[in-house]
């Protein structure tokens, strides 16, 4: 996701449209500002989480990742970590909660 002051969008505006048209956001800012975003056109099917992850980048809130692709597989589970059965944690749970 690309960054653009209003006077650099129009010096260089086809750069800008070709960034978006390939797939990539631009946003627009006036004096540190995000005013505006170039995006790519929309495929039917868009899901609504790139919408809120866009909304929540322009407004801020949100860092986009910088790395795209799912997250590596951190293997098995070791040994010495147990699993346990939600029933088995619930019942441990109530029975903590007996003395109070």
């Amino acid at each position: 996701m690309r960054r653009v002051g209003i006077k650099a969008l129009k010096n260089n505006l086809s750069r800008y449209v070709h960034a978006a048209a390939g797939g990539e956001r631009v946003l627009v800012t006036d004096r540190d500002k995000v005013v505006a975003e170039l995006v790519p056109p929309q495929q039917c099917g868009a899901s609504s989480e790139d919408d809120v992850v866009a909304r929540g980048a322009r407004e801020g809130w949100l860092t986009p990742p910088k790395r795209h692709g799912p997250l590596p597989d951190r293997g098995p589970r070791p040994p010495d970590q147990p699993t346990i059965t939600f029933e088995r944690l619930m019942e441990d749970l109530a029975r903590d909660r007996e003395d109070r």
